[in-house]
């Protein structure tokens, strides 16, 4: 009994730092409060009965953990439950270094669906792509496994191999890819120059701590060109806060650039350009995404569209406009609790929509491997190959009809 009462207290003093933490116990109606503190005497009489009269002994922590990982599954992809050590060892990607195979995934309908490969990482150079489905790892099915699940069986040793097999739209059946893990050391900013050096390019892989002053050296680099291009496909997003501070570089100060909304307070923000431009705001720029550009590239997307600040070419883009705050609990354990949503200056909530490119070249799946796959022997072999990219080309007769505009005003 004493045992029993002790599970309780916890259980709801779980559910009571909940409510603390935005939905209020006093806000409620009396009689859903009351609905609620039913629901939790159910749980506890079923945990219970599964103590007492399950075939084997279970233990508790297990059964409890278990439920949690449950709870946070039946709410969206990215909400997450995480034991102690899980906890612990949660993601250290926006650092620029760790140990895997270099993709962004995420779970929908029990389905393990890969945002976009890291570009230059064993994912990229074995061809993986946005919108492959993982349907097994290392020869076990992916459908019963959780987010964090999936991520820790391919991470690993460095050196070691671990096989994927993909399900593909468009190919018949599922193949396997089998990869050599790695430590992953990202460079995010990249650049070159374009049409004789006449345009300035600059290629960002992902939004890192480190990205900020590196985009900003690109940005004075090319200052005097007749425009840059910034290629965020298969960009799988990063920090917000590095997504606001490179277009902070680009917008006039004032500008909004991206508002979150949610049930609290802490939940509501909205993020203003604090500085003048590092460019003249009449210098143009053109945005390349794709399906594989998500979340923070959408929001720097989403933000210098929405203030007329550049134009954006390509393909329809993910559709990840939702944040995440982590939550310790006192256990160790702890969740990742979707808080908010994010919006587009002009008040467009794009979550599980994207964003449509102001000129659409859509390119084919046959298309993307092609080019994919060029880029990778280029890159890894040092080959001169034929580059076909419809979209880069299209960026750049957007630059060039950009600039005899902005030429004719003067």
């Amino acid at each position: 009994m004493k045992s029993r009462l002790s599970l309780v207290a916890g259980i709801l003093f779980i559910f009571i730092a909940g409510l603390s933490f935005g939905l209020n116990a006093k806000t409620q109606p009396e009689n859903k409060l009351k609905e609620d503190l039913q629901l939790i005497s159910i749980y506890t009489d079923v945990l219970k009965i599964v103590k007492d009269l399950y075939v084997e002994p279970v233990d508790s922590k297990k059964l409890i953990y278990g439920s949690l990982r449950g709870m946070m599954n039946t709410l969206d992809p990215y909400s997450a439950f995480f034991t102690p050590d899980e906890f612990k060892d949660f993601t250290t990607e926006t650092h620029g270094e760790f140990g895997g195979l270099g993709i962004e995934i995420t779970m929908e309908n029990h389905r393990l669906i890969i945002v976009a490969p890291i570009e230059d990482t064993p994912a990229w150079k074995a061809g993986l792509k946005s919108g492959d489905v993982i349907i097994e790892i290392d020869g076990e099915p992916t459908d019963k496994m959780t987010l964090l699940q999936a991520v820790k069986k391919m991470r690993g040793k460095p050196g070691t191999k671990v096989t994927l097999t993909i399900w593909r739209k468009g190919v018949e059946k599922p193949f396997k890819v089998t990869i050599t893990r790695a430590i992953i050391k990202i460079k995010s900013v990249k650049t070159k120059e374009l049409e004789d050096g006449k345009i300035g390019y600059i290629r960002l892989t992902q939004f890192q701590e480190n990205s900020t002053e590196d985009f900003k050296k690109a940005l004075l680099k090319f200052k005097d060109k007749d425009g840059i291009i910034i290629d965020l496909r298969n960009n799988p997003g990063g920090l917000l806060s590095t997504a606001v501070m490179i277009a902070d570089m680009l917008l006039k100060k004032g500008d909004m650039i991206v508002y979150t909304k949610g049930r609290t307070p802490r939940s509501n923000e909205k993020y203003f350009s604090r500085n003048d431009p590092i460019i003249p705001l009449d210098f143009p720029i053109v945005v390349i995404v794709n399906k594989g550009s998500a979340s923070a590239s959408e929001i720097l997307t989403g933000a210098l569209r929405d203030n007329n600040r550049a134009l954006a070419v390509g393909d329809k883009t993910f559709g990840k406009a939702s944040v995440q705050t982590l939550i310790p609990l006192p256990d160790g354990s702890g969740i990742k609790l979707t808080t908010a949503h994010y919006y587009t200056p002009s008040g467009k909530m794009i979550m599980n929509k994207g964003i449509t490119p102001d000129i659409i070249v859509h390119v084919s799946h046959e298309e993307e491997m092609e080019r994919l796959k060029a880029e990778r022997e280029a890159k890894i072999h040092g080959k001169k190959v034929e580059i076909k990219d419809p979209q880069l080309d299209a960026a750049i007769n957007a630059i060039k009809i950009l600039n005899f505009a902005r030429k004719a005003e003067k």
